[in-house]
C-alpha cells in the first residue's frame, strides 16, 4: 500500500474537472488553467479590493437614506441582524466558494450543473444594478466638474433654474437667533440645482415620457464607463494595487467631513433622531426587506463579486479572518457616514425651522443634496466639494469595476479558449453595450428609471439567487464535504454558528423576507410622483427574470443528458465526477488548488491514500459516499 501510495504521489494526477465543459476535447493536461486568469499579487490586494468593494456608494447614499426613511435608529436593529444571521455566513460562504474553485459564478456550478442558473441569474442581476451603478457614478463626475469654479453653482440662489421658493439657508435667522419668516415651503439651492438644472426633471412628465437625453449627463456617463473600462483592462494585478489609494482614502475625508458635521449648530438634532430606535417601524415589512437587501447591496452577496475576487487568491488564503474585517468595516463605514448626513440634517432642520424627517425629500439624491450643501458651509467649499466628489468616485468605481470583472470573469471561465486571448476587447463591448443601454438614464425623466432599476432589478430575485446558492451548496453538495473543503484551504472546520446559518437560518431568514415582500407589497415611488401600473408590471417581470433563469437552466441542464428524466437528474444534480481511469487524486501537482468540492469524489481519508473515486456518476446520484458506503 505504502509502494503504491509513493507512486501516486510520484506522479500526480491532475482531475478533468478542472477544465471547463468548453475545455474538453484533446487538450494537454498539463496546462494551469488557474495561472491563465491571474492572480492577486498579495494578500493585502485581495482584502483591500473586498473593503472597496463593499465599501462603496451605498453605505454613503443608500445606508442614510434607508435609515432616514425606516425609522432612524431603529433601522440599526434589523440591520445588525441581518448581519450576523445572513450577511456574515454568506460572504463567508461565497468566498470559500470563489478561493476553493478558482473559477467565476458560472463555472463553479460544477458543483451541481443542475443549479447553472443560479449562476445566470447573478450574471443578470448584476448586469442591471452596473447599468445604473455607473448612471450615479456620472451624476458624481458632474458634480465633480462643477466644483472646479471659485465659487459652486448651488451655493446660492437666483440662477435660471432656481425658483421662488429657493431660499439661502444661511441668513435664515436674525440676530437673536429667531426664524424671522416661515420656511416650511422653501427649497435649499443644493436641492434645485440638483432636481431641475442635473436631472432637469421638470422636462419630464413620468416615466412614460422621458424626455430628451442630457447632453451633458452623456458626456459623464461616457467617461464613467471609459474610466471603468481602463480599470478592468488590466485585471486584477493592477486593480489590487490601486485599491491601496481608494479603499482608504474615503476614510481621511469621510472623517473630516464628520468632525465638520458635529460642530455645526443644532447637528445633535439629526444625530438624536438617527440614534433614537422608533421601534413601531420595527412592525412594517419594508424596514425589514430593506436591512435585508443593504446587506445584499453592501456586502456584495449573491452579486457573484465575492466569489470572483476569491478566485483569484492563493488556495490558504486566510477568507475566514477577511470576512470579519470586510463585514464589520464595513458596518462601521455605515453608521459613520450616517453621522456625517444626520448631522448636517439636523442642521438644516434647525435652518428650515422644520422636524428632521421633513428636511429631505426622500430619494436616492439625498447624498446630491445635503453633502453639496454641507460643502457650501465649509472654508475653501469647492476644495471640499472636489474631495468629496472624488471620494464618491473612488468608492463607486472599486464597485463598478467588480461588478464588471464578474461578468467578464465569469464568461471568460465558460469559453477560456476564445475570450481570455481577447478579454480586453470582449470588456470594451460589454461597457459599450450598457452604456448604450443606460443612455435612458441621461434623459430628463432618468431618474424614474434609475428608480425603477434599484427597486426592482435586484429586490426579491436576488433573494432567490441567494437562497438557492445557499440550498445547493448544503443541501445537494452536502454540508460535510463543504466543511472538508473549508478543512483543506484553512486548516480548519467551520463551527457550529456558521453551519447553523447555512442550513437553516439564512435560508429560512431569506424565505420568511421574501414571502412577507409579496405579501405587503409596497409600490415604488419618487417623491410625490407615483408610478403607473404598467412600470410597476415592467420591475415585477424584470426581478421575475432572474428567478426564472434557474427552473430554465435545469431545464437546460436535463435536455443535455441522455435517458428518461428520472436518469437525467441524478448526474446533473451532482457534481461532476473525475474519469475512473485516472485514478484517486493525490496531490495538487502543478494544479494551483484542487478542483473544487473535490471531496464529493474523495473525502478527506482520501487525500491520504486511502479509499478510491466513486465508479460513476450514478453512484453519486444515489448519493454514495467513498468511505461510509452511504
Amino acid at each position: 500500500m505504502k509502494k503504491l501510495q509513493g507512486a501516486h504521489l510520484s506522479k500526480p494526477i491532475i482531475p478533468d474537472l478542472l477544465m471547463t465543459p468548453s475545455d474538453q476535447g484533446d487538450v494537454d493536461l498539463d496546462v494551469d488553467f488557474a495561472a491563465d486568469r491571474g492572480n492577486w499579487t498579495g494578500k493585502l490586494d485581495f482584502l483591500l479590493s473586498c473593503i472597496g468593494y463593499c465599501v462603496g456608494l451605498g453605505n454613503v447614499w443608500r445606508f442614510p437614506y434607508r435609515a432616514y426613511t425606516n425609522g432612524g435608529g431603529a433601522f440599526l436593529v434589523p440591520y445588525f441582524l441581518m448581519l450576523a444571521i445572513c450577511g456574515i455566513p454568506l460572504f463567508f460562504l461565497e468566498l470559500s466558494l470563489g478561493q476553493f474553485s478558482s473559477l467565476g459564478p458560472l463555472a463553479v456550478w460544477k458543483i451541481s450543473p443542475l443549479f447553472k442558473g443560479a449562476g445566470a441569474a447573478m450574471l443578470l442581476i448584476v448586469g442591471l444594478v452596473a447599468i445604473y451603478y455607473n448612471m450615479i457614478i456620472a451624476y458624481v463626475l458632474f458634480y465633480l466638474f462643477a466644483s472646479l469654479t471659485s465659487n459652486l453653482p448651488w451655493e446660492h440662489c437666483g440662477n435660471w433654474w432656481n425658483t421662488d421658493l429657493c431660499l439661502e439657508h444661511r441668513g435664515s435667522k436674525d440676530g437673536n437667533g429667531a426664524l424671522p419668516l416661515n420656511l416650511t415651503s422653501t427649497v435649499s439651492p443644493s436641492e434645485e440645482y440638483w432636481s431641475r438644472y442635473v436631472l432637469h426633471i421638470q422636462g419630464s412628465r413620468g416615466i412614460g415620457s422621458p424626455g430628451q437625453i442630457r447632453w451633458n449627463l452623456c458626456l459623464c456617463l461616457l467617461l464613467a464607463w471609459v474610466i471603468v473600462f481602463l480599470c478592468i483592462l488590466k485585471g486584477v494585478k493592477s486593480s489590487g494595487k490601486v485599491v491601496y489609494f481608494t479603499a482608504t482614502f474615503p476614510y481621511l475625508i469621510l472623517l473630516m467631513l464628520l468632525v465638520r458635521g458635529v460642530t455645526l449648530p443644532g447637528a445633535w438634532k439629526g444625530i438624536q433622531f438617527y440614534l433614537t430606535p422608533q421601534f413601531h417601524h420595527l412592525l412594517s415589512s419594508k424596514v425589514w426587506i430593506e436591512a435585508a437587501l443593504q446587506i445584499f447591496y453592501s456586502l456584495g452577496v449573491g452579486f457573484g463579486g465575492l466569489l470572483t475576487f476569491a478566485s483569484y487568491n492563493t488556495f490558504h488564503q486566510n477568507i475566514y479572518r477577511d470576512t470579519f474585517i470586510v463585514t464589520l468595516g464595513n458596518a462601521i463605514t455605515s453608521i459613520l457616514a450616517g453621522f456625517a448626513i444626520f448631522s448636517v440634517l439636523g442642521y438644516m432642520s434647525q435652518e428650515l425651522g422644520v422636524p428632521v424627517d421633513q428636511v429631505a425629500k426622500a430619494g436616492p439624491g439625498l447624498a446630491f443634496v445635503v453633502y453639496p450643501q454641507a460643502m457650501t458651509m465649509l472654508p475653501l467649499s469647492p476644495f471640499w466639494s472636489f474631495l468629496f466628489f472624488f471620494m464618491l468616485l473612488t468608492l463607486g468605481l472599486d464597485s463598478q469595476f467588480a461588478f464588471l470583472e464578474t461578468i467578464v470573469t465569469a464568461v471568460t471561465d465558460e469559453f477560456p479558449y476564445y475570450l481570455r486571448p481577447k478579454k480586453a476587447v470582449f470588456s470594451g463591448l460589454i461597457c459599450v453595450a450598457m452604456y448604450l443601454m443606460g443612455l435612458v438614464l441621461t434623459t430628463d425623466g432618468g431618474m424614474y428609471w434609475l428608480v425603477l432599476l434599484d427597486d426592482y432589478s435586484a429586490s426579491f430575485g436576488l433573494m432567490v439567487v441567494v437562497i438557492t446558492t445557499c440550498l445547493a451548496v448544503t443541501r445537494v453538495y452536502g454540508i460535510q464535504r463543504f466543511c472538508r473543503d473549508i478543512h483543506m484551504m484553512l486548516g480548519f472546520k467551520p463551527g457550529l454558528y456558521f453551519r447553523a446559518c447555512w442550513l437553516f437560518l439564512s435560508p429560512a431568514t431569506l424565505l420568511a423576507l421574501l414571502v412577507y415582500s409579496i405579501v405587503k407589497y409596497q409600490p415604488s415611488e419618487y417623491g410625490s410622483y407615483r408610478f403607473p401600473a404598467w412600470a410597476e408590471l415592467l420591475g415585477i417581470l424584470m426581478g421575475l427574470l432572474s428567478c426564472l433563469m434557474i427552473p430554465a437552466g435545469m431545464l437546460v441542464a436535463v435536455l443535455r443528458e441522455e435517458g428518461s428524466l428520472w436518469e437525467a437528474l441524478g448526474p446533473e444534480s451532482c457534481p461532476v465526477a473525475p474519469p475512473t481511469t485516472r485514478g484517486p487524486w493525490q496531490g495538487r501537482g502543478t494544479i494551483q488548488r484542487p478542483w473544487i468540492l473535490a471531496s464529493a469524489h474523495v473525502s478527506w481519508g482520501n487525500l491520504k491514500g486511502q479509499g478510491t473515486y466513486p465508479r460513476s456518476h450514478g453512484e453519486l446520484g444515489r448519493g454514495q459516499d467513498v468511505n461510509s458506503g452511504r
